[in-house]
């Protein structure tokens, strides 16, 4: 048998009754009179949330900002800009197996030559400033940057490019 309050239908006779094997609700059951319009109130409140022109501006706008690069080198780069941002580790990563293990070395996507483009103009190099080609993305993306611990982060200029620095020069 059911308890008052439990089941939903549509009863004919007096609140609190069982008739027709259901259940009605009467005046005193307060649990089931504001249940259903605070639900209602509430998807009606995420609803509006989510429609609001100020609100859906805030949502676009994350807490930590884009990152804002500016390519020094003008022209096109060795692969399309959204396959970059997706593959460039992996595209290292298989230049550097072939030039370690193969001894085939191309300049198409070496290290180098990404340094060589995307370098700043101001500084020279892809690392060192919020900004800098590099650091800003992997800074947004919150992914550790190591390729420098051991590569220069500055573009090769000329002859001098290859020779050996002094002892205790900066690299």
């Amino acid at each position: 048998m059911a308890t008052r309050g439990t089941s939903v239908g549509i009863a004919v006779g007096t609140p609190g009754r069982i008739a027709s094997g259901a259940v009605v609700a009467s005046s005193g059951d307060r649990f089931g009179a504001w249940v259903g319009p605070l639900a209602l109130v509430l998807v009606l409140a995420f609803a509006a949330l989510n429609t609001c022109p100020a609100t859906a501006a805030d949502n676009a706008a994350s807490r930590v900002p884009m990152p804002a690069v500016a390519i020094s080198a003008p022209g096109q780069c060795v692969e399309d800009t959204q396959f970059m941002r997706r593959n460039h580790m992996e595209l290292l990563k298989h230049h550097r197996d072939r030039t370690v293990h193969e001894g085939v070395r191309t300049t198409q996507h070496s290290l180098a030559n990404c340094v060589a483009c995307h370098a700043s103009r101001e500084t020279g190099r892809v690392t060192g400033a919020r900004d800098a080609f590099c650091e800003s993305c992997h800074r947004y993306a919150a992914v550790k940057l190591d390729c420098f611990e051991c590569h220069a982060d500055r573009a090769a200029t000329g002859i001098a490019a290859n020779a050996v620095p002094p002892a205790g020069a900066p690299r």
